[in-house]
């Protein structure tokens, strides 16, 4: 029996929560050539409705559609490597007369792309083959310009080409290429809030009020509880709304802990059976003994000083005042200095997430580990 809580992707329409409006606006909007800005913390949903998105008719029939995570880039280099990479294999399964006009354009590192048995191309370049990235970058924007079809592109994580210490003009760079791309729409999707505002709203950057924005809200209770039952039902089973009301609140309608939770009740609720609020925590307390170790090994790594601050924000759950008396004295911490030292280099590593002066770890499942552990 398929589990329908999927917790590794885009798994089609039927395991797709709500997210109707959403999704006629983003689709909507890109088809009538608005660039878009799509913001919200990491793993609310964003690349899911991207991709939902990129299913539906208006775009799948009419477009060339291509996703790229640039979270792990630390360099124009890599942003080139991933980008191609992401056409090329986008390109592979609809002929070659598709992606002969990719590579056709690549000049610069048509030499290095090989060829499978089937004589498929393969984009297996190490960084080291990309000798010119401003020269392989202008040739990806010159095929998007001359598509046999319009392109939609998709760059999650947006953010992350701030930090590329070798390109400190990546921001002008591509602005210059997407204004003068018109056969091509761009959605620029970002889980730092801070980070992504500067971007598009500052009137000094390149960016400027060249996109519309979107910010992603959670899922309600009431969809997820609908979507929740639909499900269970479907196969045979029952839950309680209780239930859902409860992992939800537990973790704060994050929807990636919310499918992983409601994954292991599915398992666990036999066919006939109905799912009941007395089985979370023992599918909470099943899911974090598989991470005991690596959250263990994780929490050892990281410097005294910033691990006194962490295990800080992970006992209140949500921490305010980090830097007043109360919360100082409540555990135990040093002086503001310090504090305000760890929470950059927290904030930093992805450890922890900010929101109006509101901390919180942003794993929530670490973060009920380390209530327990440390």
């Amino acid at each position: 029996m398929e589990n329908p809580f999927v917790t590794k992707g885009y798994a089609g329409p039927d395991y797709f929560c709500d997210r109707v409006k959403e999704t006629q606006q983003l689709v909507e909007l890109t088809t009538n050539g608005n660039n878009m800005a799509l913001i919200s913390p990491r793993r609310v949903g964003k690349t899911d409705l991207i991709h939902h998105c990129f299913q539906q008719p208006e775009i799948k029939e009419r477009y060339y559609t291509f996703h790229i995570d640039i979270y792990a880039t630390t360099s124009l280099r890599d942003f080139v490597n991933v980008f191609g990479r992401a056409i090329l294999d986008e390109l592979k399964p609809k002929g070659k007369a598709v992606w002969e006009g990719f590579l056709s354009v690549l000049r610069s590192l048509r030499s290095e792309i090989t060829y499978d048995a089937n004589n498929f191309p393969t984009w297996s370049l190490g960084l080291g083959d990309i000798d010119y990235p401003a020269t392989t970058l202008d040739e990806i924007f010159v095929y998007l310009g001359k598509a046999d079809k319009p392109c939609m592109v998709a760059i999650d994580e947006f953010q992350q080409i701030t930090r590329y210490t070798d390109s400190p003009n990546m921001e002008a760079t591509l602005r210059t290429y997407i204004q003068k791309c018109i056969n091509a729409t761009f959605i620029f999707s970002g889980s730092k809030r801070h980070l992504m505002g500067e971007i598009f709203t500052s009137p000094s950057r390149p960016f400027y009020q060249s996109v519309l924005i979107m910010n992603l809200r959670p899922i309600s209770v009431e969809k997820y509880t609908e979507f929740a039952q639909m499900q269970f039902q479907k196969q045979g089973k029952d839950i309680d709304a209780e239930v859902v009301n409860e992992v939800y609140r537990r973790f704060y309608a994050v929807t990636s802990c919310l499918q992983r939770v409601m994954n292991v009740l599915f398992l666990k609720t036999l066919p006939g059976q109905c799912c009941t609020v007395e089985m979370v925590d023992g599918a909470v307390e099943y899911i974090l003994d598989m991470f005991t170790e690596t959250y263990a090994d994780l929490i050892d790594k990281i410097p005294e000083k910033q691990r006194e601050v962490f295990i800080a924000i992970a006992r209140e759950g949500k921490a305010k005042a980090i830097t007043g008396k109360p919360f100082i004295k409540k555990h135990h911490l040093q002086t503001v200095s310090v504090i305000t030292a760890a929470v950059r280099a927290l904030l930093d590593k992805d450890l922890i997430t900010s929101d109006k002066g509101t901390y919180m770890v942003y794993d929530p499942f670490l973060a009920l580990w380390m209530q327990q552990n440390c």
